[in-house]
Parts: C-alpha cells; structure tokens; sequence
C-alpha cells in the first residue's frame, strides 16, 4: 500500500480537493459494501487522542488503530489478514464511532459493540479476551493478570498481549499496569495511556 491516500495529502498525488476525494472513497466504500464484495470496511475518526482508524467486517470490530502505528500498516496488515478488499465505508461504523465518542466525552463505561476476534489468538488471545472484565476506573498488574489465567509465570506474555492488542480502547489494555504502578507500554504511546486511565477517573482528557 505505498503511497496511501491516508499518509500522503490526496491533493499531492491527485491535485484534488481532499474532501471530494474522501466522498469518493467512502461511496465507493459504500457500493461494494452493498454488493457483498467487500472484505473490510474501514472509518476516521477524530477523537482527543488523535485521529483513530476503526474497521469491521461482517462479523464485527475488528481493528482500532492510532495514528503513530501507521494507518498504511495497519490496512495492509488487515488486507493480509482477513481479506485484500478493505475499503472506507463510513455507515458500516456509525455505532462504533457512536459509542468511542460517548465513551470519549464521560457518558459511556462499557462498550456493547460486536467484536470480530480473529486477530486475537492463543494466549494473547485469552488475554485480550479476560481485559473487558477489569472494570471502568480499575487497573491491575501485569502478574495479577496471568496469575489469573493460571498462567503466573507468563507476565512477559501477558505484556505482549496487551502491547499486541487489536482493540485497544474498546478491548481495554490500557487498564493493566507494571506492578510498581508504573504504566508500562501502550500502542498509543505512553500519553495515550496516562490520558484514557485519567479520563477513567474523571480527571477529563
């Protein structure tokens, strides 16, 4: 995906107005969705912590990506992954977009949202799966993590997990900490991370 509309300017490579270009991709994000010849749909999304790529397929969420992962990987990786047909089609994520502003704006906790799960695998997968369970407002250690998933040597792995987490935000890694109470890493970054557990606490974003 060299020279993606999303990581440079369409005006630079079309000498285009960029908005028209964007209702282009998303209508004909639209029509192939409509058709059933469309693999991944893909959404924007402007939030406090900076543009956000969220994608589906039919069967649900299947990736969030922030902007300092690349959204060129991150497409390519789903086009490896689940299917070459990924397209922006804007509709097909009203309800997520709908849910992470809430949840970005104080007035949602959890997020009822269908998840496709197919990147999540073997034990990481069984990690991600156990993060919804911490609650709003919480965090746990690493170590408390895989001592309950009876894995309590696997902390380094439960780090991976969570460092390789498709969902983040949604699926929230964010909650899971060094045992000093350090913040450990993060997808987005360390301050992306500060930023959601303050939020949490209704220290504001």
């Amino acid at each position: 995906m060299q020279d993606h509309p999303l990581e440079t300017p369409p005006e630079e490579l079309f000498g285009v107005d960029a908005r028209a270009l964007e209702r282009l991709r998303a209508r004909l994000g639209e029509e192939a969705a409509g058709a059933g010849e469309l693999d991944v749909a893909y959404r924007l999304l402007d939030s406090p912590l900076g543009r956000l790529l969220v994608a589906s397929t039919e069967r649900g969420v299947v990736r969030l990506g922030y902007a300092c992962e690349g959204f060129d990987g991150v497409l390519q990786g789903l086009a490896d992954a689940v299917g070459p047909r990924v397209l922006q089609s804007p509709s097909r994520l009203d309800e997520a977009a709908r849910q992470l502003e809430e949840y970005f704006e104080g007035r949602r906790r959890e997020f009822e949202l269908p998840l496709d799960r197919r990147l999540s695998t073997g034990f990481r997968g069984e990690v991600q799966r156990y993060l919804p369970s911490i609650a709003y407002g919480s965090t746990i250690s690493y170590g408390r993590v895989a001592a309950t998933l009876g894995r309590p040597r696997a902390v380094r792995a439960v780090g991976t997990a969570c460092a390789t987490n498709p969902l983040p935000v949604i699926v929230p890694c964010h909650r899971v900490l060094r045992a000093d109470g350090a913040l450990g890493g993060y997808v987005g970054g360390t301050e992306a991370k500060r930023s959601l557990l303050c939020l949490e606490r209704h220290e504001g974003l």
